[in-house]
């Protein structure tokens, strides 16, 4: 069966030790706190994971690691992003015998491989696992535009399900909508959410649900479920300037392992080249949290 994306997918931060070795102790309690929020999956080696300051044998043994910690309880989705297309490969065998229930399949970074080499790249990736593929378009990390030539390859590939569109070109929206109803819509721009839902998302692959997942499930309930856009804006009101801290800020990783932090969860430091966050955007970030929190919870007791 096709697998249907609906609710929200956490693409969770791997936690380090102070020797930045992969604290499995932490991870272990971030995906349950996730399950127990009502997350519909966990995505393994995402951007906000650190998936390339990784090497293969640490994302291999993480993702099998998720696989059993999970145990079926939600969906598992594996990111098997890679400057190497060898460890493309090996990152999906290994998440089709770990038991994953789909991939997160973006352009190699800094290739810029034209529409018919992605396709390609993309149907290799199916060939080697036979798992659900999602599409993910971030061309601001990886250089290259899943634009309408790819995709109009890319959608005959027989396990091909979405796409999460991370452009941020809220344009991209509407011509995915239309253009491509045969490919499920997931949200991947933090501030373009409501949107996404307007024009027929029901998945949201949610950074703040990493230290914010009650927020975000209520969010998409309000939405998706009960299609009440009223209250949606306002939430969404409440989110903006948390989202855009994250997403235009210039520190992406830390403030969400700070956000972590803030909220009593298990987050560690971030490895390098990422430097810590300055105690300006700490506070900034703790202030936008906090009024967030207050605002929706007064929308949803409304």
């Amino acid at each position: 069966m096709t697998v249907q994306l609906n609710g929200i997918y956490t693409p969770v931060i791997t936690p380090f030790n102070d020797d930045l070795s992969v604290d499995y102790g932490a991870f272990a309690d971030v995906i349950d706190w996730q399950i127990e929020h009502g997350v519909a999956g966990i995505i393994v080696g995402g951007s906000t994971g650190e998936f390339f300051a990784l090497s293969p044998t640490e994302r291999i043994s993480q993702l099998e690691f998720a696989a059993q910690h999970i145990a079926g309880r939600v969906s598992l989705i594996v990111g098997v992003n890679d400057l190497a297309v060898d460890n493309c490969m090996k990152i999906s065998a290994a998440a089709k015998a770990g038991g994953a229930d789909a991939l997160l399949v973006a352009a190699p970074p800094y290739v810029l491989p034209a529409p018919n080499e992605l396709v390609q790249h993309v149907r290799a990736i199916d060939r080697t696992a036979g798992l659900p593929i999602i599409l993910y378009n971030y061309p601001a990390r990886s250089g290259t535009a899943m634009n309408d030539d790819f995709l109009d390859g890319a959608i005959n590939i027989e396990n091909v399900i979405a796409i999460k569109e991370s452009s941020g070109d809220i344009t991209r929206i509407h011509q995915l909508a239309s253009r491509y109803p045969q490919l499920q819509l997931s949200a991947g721009a933090e501030d373009l959410v409501l949107e996404f839902f307007a024009w027929g998302a029901r998945s949201w692959v949610s950074v703040i649900a990493n230290f914010m997942p009650r927020q975000a499930v209520a969010f998409h309930r309000v939405c998706v479920t009960e299609n009440d856009f009223v209250r949606g804006r306002k939430i969404m009101l409440a989110l903006l300037p948390l989202m855009l801290c994250l997403e235009h800020g210039g520190a992406f990783i830390q403030c969400v392992k700070q956000a972590c932090a803030l909220h009593g969860r298990p987050a560690g430091p971030v490895r390098p080249p990422l430097l810590p966050m300055s105690e300006k955007l700490q506070n900034d970030l703790q202030t936008v949290i906090n009024d967030a929190c207050a605002t929706i919870d007064t929308v949803l007791d409304t």
